[in-house]
């Protein structure tokens, strides 16, 4: 009888010891990351024509994000929201796309027809800054950023 007894209590402690083991087999759950709103204002737009394309990039390569914005004809000013940004570093592009052609117009040498800028407002030059010179850090919940336009006479 004690021994009927013995195994039924060690397989009664089996089965507790196995389904108590479970959670552990089971994979975590994934901590969620922070995510947040990112507001970009562009300033300095020479003309009310077109609209602007802003690209948030988490490296040269790579879009995150991407919207057009419209101008406002009273104060030559743009902005775009872009919400449920996951934390981390970016950097802004954006282009005064004036005949909206989804590109940036050159003339003959290479000059922009059109403004263009960049977050961290790198100084004027021919060419593109490094990625590194436009990232920032976003965090949650909300990061507002001006961007320059800049315009090649």
């Amino acid at each position: 009888m004690i021994a009927i007894f013995r195994r039924k209590l060690s397989i009664f402690l089996f089965i507790g010891l196995c389904f108590s083991l479970i959670p552990l087999a089971l994979p975590l759950p994934a901590q969620s990351q922070k995510t947040g709103k990112l507001v970009v204002k562009m300033v300095g737009i020479r003309s009310a024509e077109g609209n602007i394309r802003i690209a948030v990039r988490t490296d040269e390569n790579t879009i995150a994000a991407a919207q057009i914005a419209t101008i406002d004809p009273n104060t030559l000013t743009a902005e775009a929201v872009f919400d449920n940004l996951p934390e981390g570093d970016y950097g802004v592009a954006l282009i005064h796309d004036k005949n909206k052609n989804e590109k940036l117009d050159f003339n003959d040498f290479g000059m922009p027809l059109e403004g263009y800028g960049q977050s961290n407002n790198p100084s004027k030059r021919q060419g593109p800054p490094d990625f590194n010179e436009t990232k920032f850090v976003f965090s949650a919940p909300s990061t507002t950023i001006t961007v320059n336009l800049i315009y090649w006479p």
